[in-house]
């Protein structure tokens, strides 16, 4: 992202995080650095990160798949907080005139209170069974599972996609064969992980392997 395209959208960041107010989040991903692709963030507070935050999987979907091709943008999916909220997130893909993809303006909406809210209206004419029944922690368990997880570091990008690796293979981790290994990495590598710069000693770290074992199954998954 050029220096006057950059200067733009900082200050629309800006713009959009006072006038929308303190729920929502507006996130200035510039993605020449997808290690520290948070280059202007207002409130913050919602996802818990701060500038210099890496590239969550999403993005790095985005750039792999090259789905901006054929669209300008994604509105209303899941994202997760930190502290595990569901948030109500929407990315613009800003590209250059070459329709090519350089930055993405992320907005992710915090509704838990207007949820709150809701619910004590629906208190005066529904049972407190009814309510409880439509915000059952198995139904956002659910939500959560699908979501994207807005991460503020790459330990806890590597971690939260392995996690969601592991538990959808049913695979403990303390017992991780070689070739359950390589089908993680193969996994982790197209979900675009290791575009982040220090991803590799991190999945070595939690796959309790050595940075060489990793670079020698992306190598193997290279040539197949």
């Amino acid at each position: 992202m050029d220096a006057a395209l950059l200067k733009q959208y900082t200050i629309l960041v800006e713009f959009l995080g006072k006038t929308l107010g303190p729920d929502y989040e507006i996130v200035l991903h510039d993605i020449s650095d997808q290690t520290n692709s948070v280059v202007a963030i207002a409130n913050g507070h919602v996802s818990g990160r701060t500038i210099g935050a890496p590239m969550n999987s999403f993005g790095l979907n985005v750039i792999l798949n090259k789905s901006y091709k054929n669209s300008d943008y994604k509105l209303n999916y899941n994202g997760v907080s930190k502290d595990q909220r569901i948030l109500r997130s929407s990315t613009l893909f800003i590209k250059d005139k070459n329709d090519e993809l350089v930055g993405l303006l992320c907005i992710n909406f915090d509704d838990r209170n207007y949820v709150d809210i809701c619910n004590q209206i629906l208190k005066l004419c529904h049972p407190n069974e009814l309510i409880e029944h439509n915000s059952t922690y198995e139904s956002l368990n659910s939500l959560l599972d699908e979501a994207e997880t807005l991460s503020g570091s790459i330990a806890e990008v590597t971690e939260t996609v392995l996690n969601k690796v592991l538990a959808e293979n049913k695979i403990p981790i303390d017992r991780l064969t070689q070739e359950e290994r390589l089908n993680i990495v193969d996994i982790l590598n197209q979900k675009g992980i290791f575009m982040l710069k220090g991803a590799v000693s991190e999945v070595a770290k939690q796959l309790h392997c050595s940075e060489p074992s990793i670079y020698r199954y992306l190598s193997k998954l290279s040539k197949e």
